[in-house]
């Protein structure tokens, strides 16, 4: 947290230090918008900063980054060259080390009816990005064939904005990496090779290409890059086992995700949804699971703390959930046609992250 301060300029970094240090241990992002209150989420709720780095409700209170405060923040995100971060700025969003992300917000530069630049930058949300090993473990048994074999399923993981499902497909990829020596206590035959299209930096936090996060050792990764064009370079050049995407939703992901599995490999992915039912109205992924692509289907919940497990679904829609039996449980249950019933672990929102 310390180095990501140095980013802010003095006024602002004296502030937010003096912040609570549960304050800053559950911060989750810092809205800094110029000549308006600044802003932090932590837990599940959002707070104003005051003029003495105390929490308010009230904006009248907080205080007010300046246009000096918001030009330092960007000479040192763009490490004081904007032409070099041109194609960030188009984008909207800058990954800092860490694999903090940087949404900003400011006037657009359209050419051909496309962003080419994003221009006087007023807005700034820093999503702080947090590594929480091991809030996978739970979850590979249902991703993982149940015949003994060892195959990963392809699998959905659905949340709303900020309720963990980077995070926790980051850490299945470390988990399918490593394998059986993993920490997860799950019967994986063997360690996979995986293979992360990272376009928006979140997964991996690549520094100059290399990983920051714990990824497992057989893990590569393509930052940077289109989901789309990403899948089929890694399909033609790493030979992967396991694709791992975030954020899917546009028919060319789709499309890709259909040639990844023609090809042999199992396909991890993330999408924004309320619900299982949320996720089924929308066109893409609508036709996705129509094609009953997706084996498990992961929804974690907005209602209860970040990362907690709404349902696992299997292709065809059916809950399914934990039992004391594990693997062996779930396929008597998939054969059955019915959805198990809870016998072990927290009854409603079973803590992932």
């Amino acid at each position: 947290m310390q180095s990501l301060l140095q980013l802010f300029s003095v006024p602002l970094r004296q502030r937010l230090s003096m912040l609570p240090s549960q304050i800053m241990q559950d911060l989750q992002e810092i809205r800094v918008r110029e000549q308006r209150p600044l802003e932090i989420g932590w837990g599940r709720q959002y707070s104003f900063v005051s003029q003495t780095g105390g929490l308010s409700n009230n904006p009248d209170e907080a205080y007010r980054p300046n246009r000096e405060d918001c030009a330092a923040l960007l000479e040192m995100l763009t490490q004081h060259s904007l032409y070099t971060f041109e194609e960030e700025l188009r984008r909207g969003f800058i990954t800092v080390a860490g694999g903090h992300r940087i949404g900003l917000a400011g006037r657009t530069v359209l050419e051909q009816g496309k962003v080419k630049l994003l221009k006087d930058i007023s807005s700034f949300n820093i999503r702080i990005a947090k590594e929480h090993k091991g809030c996978g473990n739970s979850i590979i048994p249902y991703v993982t064939d149940s015949t003994g074999q060892g195959c990963i399923l392809h699998t959905l993981i659905v949340s709303p904005p900020q309720q963990g499902k980077t995070t926790l497909i980051r850490d299945l990829a470390r988990i399918i990496s490593k394998g059986p020596v993993s920490d997860s206590g799950t019967a994986l035959r063997r360690g996979y090779k995986v293979g992360i299209v990272d376009e928006r930096s979140e997964i991996a936090a690549c520094v100059r290409g290399v990983p920051r996060f714990e990824l497992g050792p057989r893990t590569d990764v393509l930052d940077g890059c289109p989901k789309a064009e990403g899948m089929m370079m890694m399909i033609r050049s790493m030979s992967p086992e396991l694709l791992i995407v975030d954020e899917i939703g546009r028919p060319e992901d789709a499309a890709a995700i259909h040639e990844a599995i023609h090809a042999g490999i199992a396909v991890m992915a993330t999408a924004h949804g309320l619900n299982y039912e949320d996720i089924s109205r929308r066109p893409v992924l609508k036709e996705l699971l129509h094609d009953q692509v997706f084996k498990r289907i992961v929804v974690l919940s907005s209602q209860s703390s970040v990362g907690s497990l709404e349902g696992i679904y299997d292709s065809q829609g059916r809950r399914l959930t934990l039992t004391s039996s594990g693997v062996h449980g779930l396929a008597e249950a998939r054969e059955q046609g019915r959805a198990m019933v809870i016998r072990s672990g927290q009854q409603e929102g079973i803590s992932l992250c």
